[in-house]
């Protein structure tokens, strides 16, 4: 009697103490983006519109936001990052704003352990940096809160803050040269292989820059790795910026065939299309 007494009284207890879990009004999400070798990740919940007047009523002007609802929005970063005159270290901030009609501040706060926007717990003493944006109309209304990137290179990025009609716009870039400097020349001292000429002559194709070098990186990686359509196609992308269009001509030919025989439709006809533009310059 006293066992069935006793898992009674326990079965009673988890009841007693039992929480209904119910949906968040202002949903939770996650985002990252790449952004050269860099990440950018964020942590934040979404209020709604709902019909209401959001800037300068919901959130008033003149006073903190937390840049979402719920606890503080966090933002971390794999490696610095550059915001106007500002240095951001790697490592994880609260994101917060405080809105005017005519400008904002953003705050990257070194505090991230204050649940929404701190209240009087929030000290300016431990702001990172403040900047200043200029708000933006946005063409149609966003009902829930939204973080998201734009303009990504392989330097630079911006996070886009979007609520109702409102967008901010918050440029952000890295250093993703010296990063990929220090990889190629890492890569390149340890018995490199096709592959890794060939990374590093895409990377400074892509850039725009040192082009002598990336074309002895591609025909290094064309000798340790034999013929290769997409070995060919930056080649021919890296003469036709040396103005050598003949060679770039006939890297662009060598590339469309080896595509032809691997079904690689799209190549060629970016490899057709470059002939046939780089044949009519030749003609002027």
């Amino acid at each position: 009697m006293r066992v069935f007494l006793a898992l009674y009284l326990l079965c009673s207890a988890v009841v007693s103490n039992a929480q209904i879990v119910h949906p968040k009004a202002s949903p939770f999400q996650e985002v990252s983006q790449d952004v050269g070798l860099s990440e950018v990740h964020i942590r934040y919940s979404r209020p709604a519109v709902k019909g209401r007047k959001i800037f300068g009523n919901l959130v008033p002007y003149g006073r903190i936001w937390r840049v979402g609802a719920n606890e503080s929005t966090k933002i971390s970063l794999t490696h610095p990052m550059q915001i106007g005159d500002h240095q951001i270290p790697e490592g994880t901030y609260a994101l917060y704003a405080f809105p005017e009609a005519a400008a904002w501040e953003i705050v990257f706060h070194k505090d991230t352990t204050l649940w929404g926007d701190g209240r009087d717990a929030y000290s300016p003493s431990d702001e990172l940096f403040r900047t200043p944006v200029v708000p933006e109309p946005w063409p149609v209304v966003q009902e829930n809160f939204l973080i998201t990137f734009d303009h990504i290179t392989h330097n630079s990025l911006e996070m886009l803050l979007i609520w109702d009609r409102t967008c901010i716009r918050i440029p952000m870039e890295v250093d993703t040269q010296s990063l990929m400097e220090a990889s190629i020349a890492e890569a390149l001292s340890k018995e490199p292989s096709a592959q890794s000429y060939y990374e590093a002559a895409r990377y400074l194709q892509e850039e725009g820059r040192d082009y002598n070098r990336a074309l002895n990186y591609i025909d290094k990686a064309l000798e340790y790795g034999g013929d290769t359509y997409y070995f060919y196609r930056v080649r021919s992308l890296i003469l036709e910026a040396l103005g050598s269009y003949p060679e770039a001509i006939e890297a662009a030919r060598r590339s469309e065939v080896l595509a032809a025989k691997e079904g690689k439709d799209e190549f060629v006809r970016m490899n057709r299309d470059n002939i046939e533009k780089w044949t009519e310059l030749i003609k002027e």
